[in-house]
């Protein structure tokens, strides 16, 4: 394996919050301190490379992490997919993100820009529905998270296309049980969106929006389970 560790001299954990990190939405922060820096993302990104991690910490004592991913020993080739990789599609629409933690949303507005849209940014429904309401342009597409403070992204969405009726809509989450738990499956009437994306991912995702249906409240399909 190749490893990479990252310490720290801070105030370290114990074990009941040390078996509870890699959790979506575990957080030891205070209201207003911010949400962490992600640890069941950068899990998510090791675990689809075929690694893994491991935490040493205990109380005043500080953290170290270790990621190992798998050893190549061959020399890599560009596979198929790389070889036939075009450019990111590009457009000029006006995109609305919604995205509560900063670090996401920047890069979301940054990777937008690149590929050419007039992007509309909000840290909260609230403000998304704030924006929408005063802004005089047009709004051809949302992008939001699926979990949020206060209400989802699907709910969020049920109240904007009150507002733009022609607005379509992307949802993005880490995990599909998210989306399908608050409503949405891709392919009907929504766009699913697994966060960590990629350029070319949101670029293609984007394009397959803008050019699908706008999003109907009665167009969400009703999810149920066999098991």
């Amino acid at each position: 394996f190749v490893t990479l560790t990252v310490r720290d001299t801070g105030g370290g954990m114990d074990a009941e919050t040390r078996s509870n990190i890699f959790e979506p939405f575990f957080t030891t922060k205070g209201i207003g301190q911010g949400t962490g820096l992600g640890l069941a993302m950068v899990y998510g990104i090791v675990r689809q490379n075929d690694g893994f991690i491991t935490v040493h910490s205990e109380p005043a004592q500080g953290a170290s992490f270790t990621i190992h991913f798998p050893r190549v020993r061959e020399k890599a080739e560009p596979s198929a997919r790389e070889k036939a990789e075009r450019p990111p599609r590009q457009g000029s629409e006006t995109v609305l993100l919604v995205e509560d933690n900063d670090v996401v949303l920047d890069l979301g507005i940054m990777l937008l820009r690149e590929l050419g849209y007039q992007v509309l940014a909000a840290r909260s429904p609230d403000e998304a529905i704030r924006l929408v309401d005063g802004h005089p342009g047009a709004i051809d597409l949302l992008v939001t998270d699926m979990i949020m403070p206060g209400i989802n992204g699907r709910q969020l969405a049920d109240r904007l296309i009150l507002l733009r009726p022609d607005l379509r809509c992307i949802f993005m989450s880490g995990y599909m049980a998210e989306a399908v738990a608050g409503g949405v499956e891709p392919g009907q009437g929504a766009f699913f969106l697994q966060k960590p994306f990629s350029l070319q991912e949101l670029a293609e995702k984007v394009r397959e929006a803008l050019a699908g249906e706008p999003y109907r409240a009665e167009d969400r399909p009703t999810v149920t389970s066999d098991e």
